[in-house]
């Protein structure tokens, strides 16, 4: 069988290998479509971004088979723009567009569940409290953002104001080039009116975090995998995401059920997708917190060291027409999580682990990846991947496991391998 050219936005070296191992991957090609620096940092200018890309794919000397991408803005809204300019399969891109304005979003999902925090759009050049009717605390977040940024948990007027502030001096990095992805699409009054450099504020949502990863194929809807989504003690950062979830099998129905009937209502097909909820087991309670129009690629190594297939699987079978289901509980392990590696204040890394002590302990505890992302000498608050307002991303640490108990084990040691050290003497927590 001939192979077919996979074009991947944003593709890099650890996606890159996790890609080589879903089925029939020896009958794709993989090619590099923008570099992930120029997608991902720093200012985006997504109009020229859609011209390069358009311009290779034009240039390419072979067939253009498939366009995928697994990042957050802006290539899932390139994603949609370009297989359509093309004629390859991918999602819609108001379907997608519908998921990714925090606003609109809330306006669909009004339509069919009960299972979100009260809202209101914000004025972000007037407002000196929170909207009629919004309790603290709330979060105050741009109806457009990635990880987290710029959204704030705010508790009295002092922060709200403080908040408010800094998002009014930061939403433009992400609302600008949102902007332009509106302009393309026919919107309904509501949503032109408010546009993508809009604030929203939302109360608080408490409870058990969890994610529901699912696909559409011909309008079919299904869900392969749910996640716990497991914070810092005390704090909203992510400290791991746990594959599979520990929630009762009642919970993992209603996250189902509800997941099932917004993405129907977005009208989301041939795509993947990721759901994050607050939940109580105890009471039923649900609450949405976002709609990602694709699939995680934090997760592809969990769900390939449990089930036996990365999740890329599913994002591949679409765009080509093949069957994207997984497999389930096929893998080597019973559970996997990827830990975030965090600190909660500013520094300067003095010294760290290097590439053969990092691979020592990877062959020394098995079933771990780890992966720094800052280097001696760099000053945390420089660094360019995106985080959310609270932390610092020092590292992710992939871990497979038989059981809880080995699973914080092998995390604990790779923490202690990796010796991260700060201009202080302190270590990656601060103390």
């Amino acid at each position: 069988m001939e192979a077919v050219n996979v074009f991947v936005l944003g593709l890099e070296e650890d996606n890159f290998d996790t890609l080589l191992d879903v089925p029939h991957a020896d009958q794709c090609r993989f090619h590099p479509l923008l570099d992930p620096e120029e997608l991902l940092h720093g200012e985006i200018d997504i109009a020229a971004l859609l011209d390069k890309a358009q311009r290779r794919l034009e240039e390419f000397d072979g067939t253009v088979d498939a366009i995928v991408g697994y990042w957050d803005f802006p290539v899932s809204a390139m994603v949609p723009i370009l297989t359509s300019r093309f004629g390859l399969r991918g999602p819609d891109l108001e379907a997608v567009v519908k998921c990714e304005h925090k606003y609109w979003s809330r306006l669909e999902q009004q339509k069919v569940t009960d299972a979100y925090p009260r809202f209101a759009l914000l004025d972000l050049e007037n407002a000196e409290r929170p909207p009629e009717g919004l309790r603290y605390p709330m979060w105050l977040k741009p109806v457009k953002s990635v990880s987290s940024e710029l959204a704030f948990h705010v508790e009295d007027d002092a922060q709200f104001r403080d908040a408010v502030a800094r998002i009014r001096d930061g939403i433009g990095r992400l609302g600008k080039p949102f902007d332009h992805v509106l302009r393309l699409l026919d919107l309904p009054p509501e949503i032109a009116e408010v546009g993508g450099e809009a604030c929203l504020a939302e109360e608080a949502m408490s409870g058990a975090r969890a994610a529901v990863e699912g696909y559409v194929r011909d309008g079919e809807i299904h869900v392969y995998g749910l996640l716990d989504s497991v914070p810092y003690p005390g704090r909203s950062s992510f400290l791991r995401h746990q594959y599979p979830s520990r929630l009762p099998a009642e919970m993992r129905r209603r996250l189902e059920d509800v997941s099932t009937r917004v993405i129907a209502q977005v009208g989301l097909d041939d795509s993947t997708f990721s759901i994050e909820y607050f939940c109580d087991p105890e009471t039923g309670e649900v609450g949405l917190l976002e709609i990602n129009p694709r699939h995680s690629q934090s997760h592809a190594r969990l769900f390939e060291e449990v089930d036996g297939m990365p999740n890329h699987h599913c994002m591949l079978g679409l765009a080509l027409g093949r069957d994207p289901s997984l497999p389930d509980r096929k893998g080597p392990y019973a559970l996997a999580a990827k830990w975030y590696l965090r600190r909660f204040s500013d520094g300067v890394v003095r010294d760290r682990a290097g590439a053969e002590e990092i691979a020592r302990a990877e062959r020394e505890i098995g079933g771990v990846s780890i992966h720094p992302l800052v280097d001696v000498g760099q000053r945390l608050s420089d660094t360019p991947q995106a985080e959310d307002s609270y932390s610092h991303e020092l590292a992710h640490i992939a871990v497979a496991a038989s059981g809880e108990e080995e699973l914080q084990d092998k995390y604990d040691r790779c923490v202690k391998a990796l010796g991260f050290v700060f201009d202080d003497g302190s270590g990656p927590n601060g103390r």
